[in-house]
């Protein structure tokens, strides 16, 4: 009798963690909140040929084209402030500037996507194989993109104190 018991016990220990963990899948239970602050970009964007810029684990994309308007030439700035407040992780992060470009813009690499689904007046977070993790949108108004900028270097840090390579 006390053989049955014990095999019971051992059967019951495998199947309620089962049956629990089925239960809260199927009742929608999970907690819905992430610790990201940026954008997973759906569906999935890879960019082709992205190793020819050489670029290092992370970076940080902006799309913009030849004819640069005040905004566009702000959101530079604010890129370059971004890059600025990364500190001592600078070196494993590069700023590029996505779209057809004539000139070199100091600071930046110049790639230019063969792929349309990416928007302007976005910063990008793309790794190094040139998959594009997440966007964060942004505005006219600098200080409306302060909390942008601020989630974007709390999700870079993370990624970069994680990262198997650093």
């Amino acid at each position: 009798m006390n053989n049955k018991k014990l095999v019971f016990l051992f059967v019951f220990s495998f199947i309620l963690p089962l049956l629990l963990a089925f239960t809260v899948l199927k009742l929608d239970w999970l907690p819905g909140n992430t610790v990201n602050n940026g954008n997973f970009l759906i569906p999935e964007v890879t960019l082709n040929e992205w190793a020819k810029i050489e670029p290092k684990p992370w970076s940080i994309a902006l799309l913009t084209y030849k004819n640069c308007t005040a905004t566009c030439l702000a959101h530079r700035q604010q890129v370059r402030d971004l890059y600025i407040a990364l500190g001592q992780k600078q070196n494993k992060v590069d700023l590029v500037l996505l779209g057809d470009h004539s000139a070199e813009v100091e600071g930046f690499k110049n790639y230019q996507p063969v792929n349309n689904a990416l928007q302007q007046e976005v910063l990008y977070l793309i790794d190094q194989m040139g998959l594009v993790v997440f966007y964060y949108p942004l505005v006219a108004d600098p200080q409306a993109n302060r909390a942008t900028r601020k989630g974007l270097i709390k999700d870079l840090k993370k990624l970069l104190n994680y990262a198997r390579s650093s």
